[in-house]
């Protein structure tokens, strides 16, 4: 299994913070724009537990792929987690915590993963996922920062 995890200081309320992420349909401001990422279900005002979402997203070599993800473990204005149901990944569990600073608030993202395809796969995840992803997390801090700081 593989860990990827941000922390983010950001000058607005933790309060500001948790509006954003708490509502499904920003994701997309904050995806990188060549993933072509789109929700595909209707998505709520608001998370709830057991929501779940249906995206498409582009992955290099593998084209549009589908990916199904289950909302869990919410602890309104704190955290939640976002689990794979169905997707590129075989295991996926995202872990989204907001803490209160003296200076606004700080965001944590730990990832969770195990690449497909097996012995392959984590030869991949060497060379690929891993780099893919931190490019992933790092459009999400640029676009973060100039929304909120």
């Amino acid at each position: 299994m593989h860990i990827l995890e941000r922390r983010q200081a950001f000058t607005c309320s933790a309060e500001t913070l948790w509006q954003f992420i708490s509502r499904p349909e920003n994701l997309n401001a904050i995806t990188p724009p060549d993933l072509d990422f789109e929700i595909r279900s209707n998505v709520p005002e608001r998370m709830y537990d057991g929501l779940l979402i249906e995206y498409r997203v582009r992955i290099p070599v593998l084209g549009k792929q589908g990916w199904v993800t289950e909302i869990k473990h919410i602890r309104d204005g704190i955290s939640f987690v976002d689990e794979q149901r169905f997707g590129p990944y075989r295991f996926w569990f995202h872990y989204h915590e907001v803490i209160p600073t003296d200076a606004g608030a700080d965001m944590i993202d730990r990832v969770h993963y195990v690449a497909p395809f097996g012995v392959l796969g984590r030869m991949v995840e060497t060379f690929f996922i891993r780099k893919t992803l931190k490019q992933i997390f790092d459009f999400r801090r640029e676009r973060l920062h100039e929304m909120f700081n």
